[in-house]
């Protein structure tokens, strides 16, 4: 779409999101509305808020029926190594067991771990080095053969395989591999295709992970879908997000790449073995949209039970929504942070004023009510750190008075720091968007307008929502298309600056496919802090690092933050054990929810 038709949608865009946070007030101030009596409410909503940060309807779930997913985005792999969507990680615990989880609890509870595939947490040795565990009995695939530490070490193992298996999270790698000696299982010379040295398993239900160094959060990473068990003989490669073979309750029955999936009961699942998954419902289907509006409409229609997504409704549904089936809507905080990533391999954004100049040009205000309003899209992000991440300082910390006194642009001081990068009278660039996310549109009109007032002239590429890993998440691709303002949003992968940061800001993380750290951020002092906090033990000294980080990044000025954001998530009348966590950024845990009617 060219920008120079946009400008019409962009006022509806900013309209309706004015319109939302206004409903939202009334509905904030209102509180929770247990008995489902707002006006047009579907009949046996459990009302406003019920399941946000606490069960909804526990004792009502039955035990069968069809759970009914929607989406506006397929994942960007359902291969448990590769996914590195949010909602990826929580569906894939249908199908994929850990040696360790989060429990199945609401709010703060749910981020904590918990034994899942192992029989307890690790057994820590060695100053922190040497983790043990030892497997449950009675856990099997979905032909009824015994799951055995050589599946969970060869499952770890295919992290190496970036050359074939890219795009998900390599926490793993480096930690265990930190020299980059192993070359993954499909260039092991050992016969077994087992040869990683620093995972020994002495017999199928024992294994034992030896760490070069200690690191504090090395349990957490464990309990990444990363981590699954994948069994040897069932690996088809490049082509095993199409079919992963199950260990978990669910099995594929059909998958159509952003069209449909389907999971049925895997019989040889044994609840016995799973202290986890209650596995309600018989059948969970997923139907992929194309248009996010449509989708919303499918929702309230009754069409559909929840958003796979997670990201919340867009701002035509959820108006419609507020009005008329308030009952059915849950307003968390994420863990998300929304914001603007600046590549420095596109000019003139490898001059850090000119990158400056962006930050003091845009107006927050505008970007927030794209965004949706103080309640749907979240307070003004002020910094980079979310406020659920221990460090983090929230509004408290604001370099560049984004809440404060330059919330609607310095244009002052936008204009001097264009003429500091040799830029005075402004420069062209590109603004890179997912095209199926209406909301990220508007926040990409919304900055396009503010720094037109500046002389920055911004065109918008909408590309496919759905090929984020080799369109933005390729460097090349991005230097080739001249993208110098990328809007995205990142959630921590577990609670922590490791797990949150790490991927985004250390150099190490700079990929040439599946890259996350969009600003191609090089900053030794950075590297240096991380390198720190992962052998700090202590929270309170862990916790200083991460602030430490946090402010050398905003000093970077590698990044324009938006909102620390909240959602507005539809709850379908039928579901039942609803809640959110903190374990998936404030969204719904999928694992256990069951339906009050098992039609």
């Amino acid at each position: 779409m060219t920008t120079q038709r946009t400008s019409g949608r962009r006022k509806q865009a900013l309209a309706a999101a004015a319109a939302v946070a206004a409903l939202l007030t009334t509905a904030a101030c209102g509180g929770g509305d247990s008995d489902g009596g707002d006006k047009g409410s579907k009949t046996g909503a459990a009302g406003f808020d019920a399941a946000n940060n606490k069960v909804a309807q526990a004792s009502l779930v039955k035990k069968g029926g069809t759970l009914r997913f929607g989406g506006a985005q397929d994942a960007d792999s359902w291969d448990t190594t590769r996914g590195y969507y949010g909602f990826m990680w929580d569906f894939a615990r249908y199908y994929s067991r850990q040696l360790v989880t989060n429990k199945t609890e609401p709010g703060k509870a749910g981020a904590e771990l918990t034994p899942d595939l192992a029989s307890g947490l690790a057994k820590v040795t060695d100053d922190g080095k040497t983790y043990t565990y030892t497997l449950r009995d009675g856990a099997t695939w979905e032909d009824g053969k015994a799951i055995t530490s050589k599946d969970v070490k060869y499952g770890i193992e295919r992290v190496w395989a970036q050359d074939v298996l890219s795009g998900g999270p390599v926490y793993l790698k480096d930690v265990l591999d930190p020299k980059g000696e192993y070359k993954g299982p499909y260039k092991d010379s050992a016969k077994d295709k087992l040869g990683l040295k620093a995972i020994d398993t002495p017999d199928d239900k024992t294994i034992v992970f030896h760490l070069p160094k200690a690191n504090s959060d090395f349990e957490e990473m464990l309990a990444l879908i990363s981590a699954s068990p994948v069994r040897q003989d069932m690996d088809t490669k490049s082509k095993y997000s199409l079919h992963p073979f199950s260990s978990g309750p669910y099995k594929f029955e059909s998958y159509s790449p952003g069209k449909d999936l389907t999971l049925v009961r895997n019989d040889k699942w044994s609840q016995a073995s799973d202290p986890i998954r209650k596995a309600y419902p018989d059948k969970i289907t997923v139907q992929f949209y194309s248009d996010a509006n449509q989708l919303d409409q499918r929702l309230i229609n009754g069409d559909l039970d929840l958003d796979i997504n997670q990201t919340g409704m867009s701002p035509q549904g959820r108006t419609t929504a507020l009005k008329e089936h308030k009952a059915n809507l849950d307003n968390p905080v994420s863990g998300y942070i929304r914001y603007a990533a600046f590549p420095q391999s596109v000019k003139p954004f490898d001059n850090i004023e000119c990158r400056k100049a962006v930050i003091l040009g845009a107006d927050h205000e505008s970007l927030q009510t794209a965004r949706g309003g103080p309640v749907a899209g979240g307070d003004i992000g002020t910094n980079m750190l979310p406020p659920s991440v221990a460090g983090a300082e929230g509004q408290k910390y604001d370099p560049y008075k984004l809440a404060g006194a330059d919330k609607n642009g310095n244009e002052a001081a936008a204009k001097a720091a264009l003429k500091a990068c040799g830029q005075p009278n402004g420069f062209k660039t590109t603004i890179a968007v997912r095209n199926n996310k209406p909301v990220e549109v508007a926040t990409a009109q919304s900055l396009q307008a503010s720094l037109k007032k500046i002389g920055i002239t911004a065109q918008i590429d909408q590309y496919d929502g759905s090929q984020t890993t080799g369109i933005i998440g390729s460097p090349a691709n991005v230097k080739k298309k001249g993208y110098g303002i990328i809007i995205m949003g990142w959630g921590p992968d577990f609670p922590s600056v490791q797990g949150f940061g790490l991927p985004l800001w250390n150099s190490k993380y700079i990929l040439d496919s599946g890259n996350s750290n969009y600003s191609l951020i090089k900053d030794k002092a950075i590297d240096g802090l991380f390198d720190d906090y992962v052998t700090t033990l202590d929270d309170a000294g862990k916790a200083k690092i991460a602030t430490e980080i946090n402010h050398k990044v905003m000093e970077g000025a590698y990044y324009l933050p938006f909102v620390y954001e909240k959602f507005i998530n539809w709850r379908g009348d039928n579901l039942a054990n609803v809640y959110t966590t903190d374990a998936y950024s404030g969204t719904y845990d999928f694992v256990n929810l069951g339906l009050k009617s098992a039609k």
